[in-house]
């Protein structure tokens, strides 16, 4: 059983920065299209960005020019930066493969208030 483990959450203020990473045991992301989805209660899951084995990234419109994903395979995570803060990112955020391939982990919490 793949265990993700995601962290970083917190609270930010609109127009702030944060940084969530995933963490996986062994090797797992290599050679895999690696995600970022977010989701709040009553909402199903989206897709947030994505980065294929080889660096091509996808993002979502509403997040586009302010999130940036990236991975170390050497450390086997995946990070997701975010700028410019909205209070309509805040959600819990997961990584997983794209698509969907592992059991989800437990999240990380963002909220984004004043």
């Amino acid at each position: 059983q793949v265990q993700l483990v995601e962290s970083g959450g917190g609270l930010v203020q609109p127009g702030g920065s944060l940084r969530v990473s995933c963490a996986a045991p062994g090797n797992i992301f290599s050679g895999k299209t690696v995600a970022w989805y977010r989701q709040n209660p009553g909402y199903e899951r989206e897709l947030v960005a994505r980065m294929s084995s080889l660096g091509v990234t996808v993002y979502a419109d509403s997040v586009k020019g302010r999130f940036t994903i990236s991975r170390d395979n050497a450390k086997n995570t995946v990070y997701l930066q975010m700028k410019s803060l909205k209070p309509e990112d805040s959600a819990v955020y997961y990584c997983n493969a794209f698509p969907v391939r592992w059991a989800w982990g437990q999240g990380t919490q963002v909220n984004v208030s004043s």
